[in-house]
């Protein structure tokens, strides 16, 4: 099987511009594509983790991956998805953030002997002239497409600004500048991208008369359409000191029984075979699917070892409802003892399962934590000092589970 029919069979695929050229092209020849991270954040999430997989997958079949990064367009800000303006940021912070990117892309992406390439748009949008950037570029688009862009069209209503406006061309351009300079054919993206891709196709083949192609994926979402990698704490990070890894395994050993196939084929290298025999199950054995699928993935992003100890741990607490050393601990210490006691209150701040006292309290009154198997109903329920000579355990709901210490 080819590597586009792979994709189609994942179900990975949301739109391409020609899917005929783009099956040959990836079937017969070796191609440099590429894929763009604005930097955003100090590390990359479960929603970039699909590129990632994808240029991952591409190098097997001997391709070529550019990962751009967005050291001019982050300085703009892309509206797709987007309610809002994103918050601008510094030169400094794009920076910092773009090596964060590249130390942790190079886990996964094989960058070695060349087999990857590493860019910065910045390199040629941030000292670009305006005017000659406008006559150049801003002549091959018009105004009343790009308002039609889907991209575009979600903003309107709230408010869409020149700057953001600018955008699509940068972006277009980019890709007219990867394929003049690198021989770059081919862009992918998340299928929010789809107008902004277009862009740069069309530009190419109005500019030099050549074909490009462009191919968008399927968006990481759950069984009611709404994007996956937010918890109550926010973004699930791949940067293990943001999420830690037994945090990172309980999100996909918790996510629906109707997302857990899915989810397999789009972020696992499990062959289609294995897929098709978890996709029978039923019942209380879909935990199994939803235990390889947690395995698998934070094998990818942290490595066999850290996926190893997430399981133990979450075989320990699930199934033997005994504590283990890799589950997420905040060590208490003895100052923090009041007349030998401490609030569990205080130990659900201390562990940041609450971000307020109220809230805390709200969690309590709801019935949704419990101590060592023991639901707690009083808002001042204390554990004294002599009880952490044991493993002292707080549950919240019915997945997060944490481990306190004394020291």
């Amino acid at each position: 099987m080819g590597l586009y029919k792979e994709f189609e069979e994942r179900g990975m695929i949301a739109q391409a511009t020609d899917p005929e050229a783009i099956e040959k092209l990836l079937d017969n020849e070796k191609v440099t594509f590429y894929i763009g991270f604005d930097p955003t954040a100090d590390s990359l999430h479960v929603g970039h983790f699909l590129q990632m997989k994808i240029m991952a997958h591409m190098q097997k079949y001997g391709h070529h991956p550019i990962a751009l990064f967005g050291g001019g367009t982050g300085m703009i800000g892309d509206p797709s998805g987007k309610s809002d303006m994103r918050k601008m940021m510094t030169k400094e912070t794009i920076a910092h953030n773009i090596e964060c990117f590249k130390k942790q892309m190079s886990k996964f992406i094989d960058v070695s002997e060349g087999k990857a390439t590493f860019l910065n748009n910045g390199d040629w949008l941030l000292d670009m002239n305006y005017i000659d950037f406008l006559r150049d570029i801003g002549v091959h688009f018009s105004v009343n497409r790009m308002l039609s862009a889907e991209c575009y069209k979600t903003r309107l209503e709230r408010g869409l600004t020149f700057l953001e406006f600018n955008y699509m061309l940068m972006q277009s351009y980019d890709f007219y500048k990867l394929n003049n300079d690198f021989g770059c054919k081919l862009e992918f993206g998340g299928d929010d991208q789809w107008s902004n891709i277009i862009g740069g196709v069309e530009l190419i083949r109005r500019k030099t008369g050549k074909e490009a192609y462009g191919l968008t994926f399927t968006l990481l979402t759950n069984s009611e359409g709404k994007k996956m990698g937010k918890t109550e704490k926010g973004a699930v990070w791949l940067d293990p000191e943001k999420t830690p890894p037994y945090e990172f395994f309980q999100y996909w050993r918790n996510v629906g029984d109707a997302d857990v196939i899915k989810c397999l084929k789009l972020l696992t290298f499990l062959p289609m075979d294995k897929i098709r025999e978890y996709e029978k199950l039923e019942g209380f054995e879909i935990n199994q699917a939803k235990e390889v699928l947690a395995y698998e993935v934070t094998k990818l992003i942290h490595g066999e070892n850290e996926a190893t100890k997430a399981l133990n741990a979450a075989k320990a607490v699930f199934v033997a409802g005994t504590a283990s050393d890799d589950m997420p601990t905040t060590n208490v210490s003895a100052d923090t003892f009041t007349d030998g006691k401490i609030s569990v209150v205080e130990l659900m701040i201390l562990s940041k399962l609450a971000s307020s006292k109220g809230e805390a309290r709200r969690l309590i009154i709801q019935g949704g934590i419990t101590l060592n198997d023991e639901k707690i109903s009083d808002i001042n329920a204390t554990v004294s000092k002599d009880a952490f000579s044991n493993s002292v355990i707080i549950k919240k709901g019915k997945k997060v589970f944490h481990k306190f210490d004394l020291v």
